[in-house]
């Protein structure tokens, strides 16, 4: 059985203005995340949505050290990007679909995720979203880590740093064992 990660495709991740946007490489994954998203929600596989989510002022978060706020708490900036947003009010109450906040860049870490998926006997995890150097990352290890089998969409990954986004591509595969489609 597999499930489809979201991860952190959200406004301030993406949009022109967003808070800490990955900019026009994450815009062109648009149609790509709706696409798949919409594509396993209607075959009735587990989607899920790992969103960060961060307090305003967090002095003790150790990201406040390394990233502008964003992603905050009661903000828009934490709404899906784009078309994905509708695709998910349109789906929440549905049985496949879970929505979690994440305060780590692994979707693991400090969720149920890891619980979730194996009451659910998924062995197979996809991961779309951003960035792919940091979250994607972490997740993806982590993953590696809990046993799961992993794809990459590298059509539905991006980040603000396109050197570290092949960097990370590569490591998906050559240490991981990851499938990239």
């Amino acid at each position: 059985m597999k499930a489809l990660l979201n991860i952190d495709y959200t406004y301030d991740f993406v949009a022109p203005d967003g808070k800490l946007t990955a900019g026009e490489p994450a815009q062109k994954l648009h149609d790509y995340i709706v696409n798949i998203t919409r594509e396993f929600i209607v075959n009735g596989d587990y989607t899920v949505f790992a969103i960060d989510a961060h307090e305003e002022n967090d002095q003790y978060h150790p990201e406040t050290k390394l990233f502008p706020p964003h992603n905050i708490i009661g903000t828009d900036g934490r709404d899906l990007y784009g078309e994905l947003e509708a695709l998910y009010q349109d789906n929440k109450d549905k049985d496949n679909i879970y929505y979690t906040d994440k305060t780590r860049y692994s979707a693991f870490a400090g969720t149920d995720i890891e619980q979730r998926l194996s009451a659910r006997g998924i062995t197979e995890i996809h991961l779309v979203g951003v960035c792919t150097d940091i979250c994607i990352l972490h997740t993806a290890i982590d993953a590696y880590n809990k046993g799961f089998d992993i794809v990459i969409h590298q059509n539905g990954v991006s980040s603000f740093n396109l050197d570290a986004h092949e960097m990370a591509l590569q490591h998906f595969k050559n240490s991981l064992g990851t499938e990239i489609i």
